[in-house]
């Protein structure tokens, strides 16, 4: 009965943590009203990011309970950590719009499709599941761009004079990824995203071994 109890509470305690660690990676994603200059490469990069996030904790928590449906409740939970956490942004007098997160839903439920019609595969989770939510999140993600209210009005009203130099724009980077954001977000991440599904099923057996230690 210990055993059981410890399993369970190390498996909450790596929900909230790779649930909150997943949040505050995320935290700026659509935040390109900030990034004018560099709002391509912003958006490339955070695509990426948000997909890695995502996708290793969604694994994780899948491959753990072993039911579908658990990713999608997963990406629910990084939603509302993140309407929480920009909530609090808001109240402090930044912009804010609630549909810039949920975004992750729809990759998550993808994730959970796969995990379903592949009868609980854990390779073609790794593989189908990562190219799928790989290739989506940036597309969906192209919802936060379209969604903000006028960029350079925002970015004038709400301004940043503590932007650390490595983000402060030199000059405009628009066409820098060759004016396909989405297509190179995309390529990357499904190769990326494979590795980190990857690895959020390695945790879950890391956890069952440490624990039986």
């Amino acid at each position: 009965i210990v055993m059981v109890w410890l399993r369970r509470c190390t498996h909450y305690l790596f929900i909230v943590v790779v649930a909150v660690n997943s949040t505050l990676l995320t935290i700026n994603a659509g935040d390109y009203i900030f990034y004018i200059d560099w709002a391509w490469t912003s958006y490339t990069v955070f695509s990426i990011s948000q997909t890695l996030m995502l996708i290793v904790g969604a694994t994780y928590y899948l491959t753990f309970t072993g039911v579908p449906g658990t990713a999608t409740y997963y990406a629910l939970i990084m939603t509302v950590y993140t309407w929480i956490a920009k909530g609090a942004w808001f109240a402090l007098g930044y912009p804010y719009d609630f549909i810039v997160t949920p975004v992750w839903l729809p990759s998550a439920m993808l994730l959970d499709l796969v995990y379903w019609a592949t009868k609980k595969n854990k390779h073609s989770l790794i593989l189908f599941g990562g190219v799928l939510v790989g290739m989506s999140i940036p597309l969906f993600n192209m919802v936060n761009l379209i969604t903000v209210a006028d960029p350079l009005e925002t970015a004038f009203k709400y301004p940043r004079p503590t932007l650390p130099p490595y983000m402060t724009p030199i000059e405009p980077q628009v066409g820098k990824f060759y004016n396909s954001p989405v297509a190179l977000g995309a390529g990357a991440s499904a190769v990326l995203a494979c590795t980190f599904a990857a690895l959020g099923c390695k945790l879950n057996t890391w956890t069952y071994r440490w624990m039986a230690a």
